[in-house]
């Protein structure tokens, strides 16, 4: 039985010119808002706790709001 998907081994003509990737400066999420211990917490995949509330305020203190940067992608 024949199927009309295009060939998914070849690329199509709209993204044959966009392979190339995208550059870090490009893909990061953060909005220029505040960033909050509780964010950088929840970034890295950790629970939300004192412990690791703290861990958060430290690295804040040390990086700034780059912190966050250098979790989401």
């Amino acid at each position: 039985m024949s199927t009309s998907q295009p060939d998914a081994s070849r690329p199509s003509e709209a993204r044959a010119g966009d392979d190339r990737a995208t550059p870090d400066d490009l893909l990061r999420a953060r909005t220029g808002t505040e960033v909050s211990p509780e964010d950088l917490v929840l970034a890295a995949g950790r629970d939300v706790n004192e412990r690791n509330l703290e861990w958060a305020r430290r690295k804040l203190a040390e990086e700034g709001p780059a912190a966050l940067d250098k979790l989401l992608p």
